[in-house]
C-alpha cells in the first residue's frame, strides 16, 4: 500500500488540476468561436488537417507528467518488512520423562527435536537464537547466538530427566534475553519465547509468576502443547498416563500476548514453527519511491514532446 510521508505537498495538485480545467475550457471556447467563423473555406486553410483527437494527446500526457511530479513531491512510500538485527528467539523444550511417550512417533522428544531443527534452519540468519531445556530445573544450553550449528547440535543432545519446571523455563529464557549485547540500543532486544511442553508443572516457580514476569518484560511467550491425551510412559516399572496441560499453556500465551498452539504430530509441530518464524522480529519501515514518480514524469514529458513533434512539427 502506498502512503505519503509529506502529504501536504499533494496541494500542488491543485494548480495542475486548475490548468487541466483551463485547457478543457479553452478547447470548448475555441470550438464555439469556430462555429461563429463565417468564412468556412478560410477556416479550413487555417486549421490543421487530420489531427482530430490526436491534437489533445500531447497536452494530456504533459498534464499526467505534472500530476506525477506533484504527487512525487509528497514523498510516496511503500511499507516493507525488515528483520530486526537484535531480534532474539529463545526456544524452550520440555525434556521431562513424559517426553519419551510414543503416542507421537517415534517419541515425543525425537519428534520435537526433528521439528525444532527445521525451525532453526528456516529462521532468518539475522536473528539471535538460544536454547533452554527444562525438567526439574531449566538450563541454558545455548546463549542467544547467530551460530545455528551450535543450536542444532544442542537440540540433538537433549536428554530426559524427572519433573517439569515450566515456570523456571520462562524465567531462564528472560535472563538469557537480557544478556544480549545492547549494541548501542536501549533496553532488551525485541524477543519472543517459544516454549514446547507436554505435561503439567511439577517443580519450580508457578506458570502464573512466569507469565507476569514475561508480561512485565514485554516478551511474548508462544506455547505449544505437544502430544495426545492417550500418551503413556513407563516410570519406575509402572505405566502412567501423561496428558497434555493445554489450559496452563494457553493461559501463559494469552497473558503474555503470545500464541497458543496444539500439535499432536511432527507434521503439525513443523507447521507451528513455520508460522512462528514468519512473524517474529520484523519491523515495518517505509521505503520511499519518489524516484518512481520522477521517472514516470520524465518518461511522460518525453512522450508528450515526441508526439507533438511527430504530429505538429512543434515541441508542444
Amino acid at each position: 500500500m502506498i502512503r505519503f510521508m509529506q502529504p501536504w505537498w499533494l496541494l500542488t495538485l491543485v494548480p495542475v488540476l486548475a490548468l487541466a480545467a483551463a485547457y478543457v475550457w479553452r478547447q470548448r471556447h475555441r470550438r464555439a468561436y469556430a462555429m461563429r467563423f463565417t468564412n468556412v473555406d478560410l477556416l479550413r486553410t487555417l486549421a490543421p488537417k487530420g489531427l482530430g483527437w490526436r491534437r489533445h494527446v500531447a497536452a494530456t500526457v504533459l498534464l499526467l507528467a505534472m500530476v506525477a511530479l506533484a504527487t512525487g513531491m509528497a514523498r510516496p512510500a511503500i511499507d516493507t518488512r525488515e528483520p530486526l538485527e537484535r531480534a532474539t528467539v529463545m526456544l524452550a523444550i520440555d525434556v521431562s520423562l513424559s517426553m519419551q511417550a510414543d503416542d507421537v512417533s517415534p517419541s515425543r522428544l525425537e519428534a520435537a527435536q526433528e521439528a525444532a531443527k527445521q525451525f532453526v534452519g528456516e529462521l532468518p540468519a539475522s536473528y539471535n537464537l538460544g536454547l533452554v531445556s527444562f525438567a526439574k530445573a531449566a538450563n541454558v544450553l545455548v546463549a542467544p547466538t547467530k551460530d545455528r550449528a551450535v543450536v542444532t547440535a544442542a537440540i540433538d543432545g537433549l536428554t530426559l530427566a524427572e519433573a517439569t519446571a515450566t515456570g523456571e523455563a520462562v524465567f531462564t529464557c528472560l535472563e538469557a534475553i537480557r544478556s544480549v549485547p545492547a549494541d548501542g540500543a536501549a533496553g532488551i532486544p525485541p524477543a519472543r519465547i517459544v516454549l514446547l511442553s507436554d505435561g503439567f508443572r511439577t517443580s519450580g516457580r508457578s506458570v502464573e509468576e512466569a507469565a507476569a514476569a514475561a508480561q512485565a518484560a514485554n516478551v511474548p511467550v508462544s506455547t505449544i502443547a505437544f502430544g495426545t491425551d492417550s500418551g503413556q510412559v513407563d516410570i519406575g516399572g509402572q505405566l502412567q498416563r501423561v496428558p497434555v496441560d493445554r489450559l496452563a499453556l494457553a493461559q501463559l500465551a494469552e497473558t503474555t500476548e503470545g500464541y497458543f498452539y496444539e500439535a499432536a504430530s511432527v507434521a503439525e509441530l513443523k507447521q507451528v514453527y513455520q508460522d512462528m518464524g514468519s512473524s517474529i522480529g520484523f519491523r515495518t519501515e517505509p521505503r520511499e519511491i519518489t524516484q518512481w514518480y520522477a521517472g514516470t514524469a520524465l518518461l511522460l514529458v518525453l512522450c508528450a514532446g515526441g508526439l507533438s513533434l511527430l504530429w505538429t512539427s512543434r515541441m508542444l
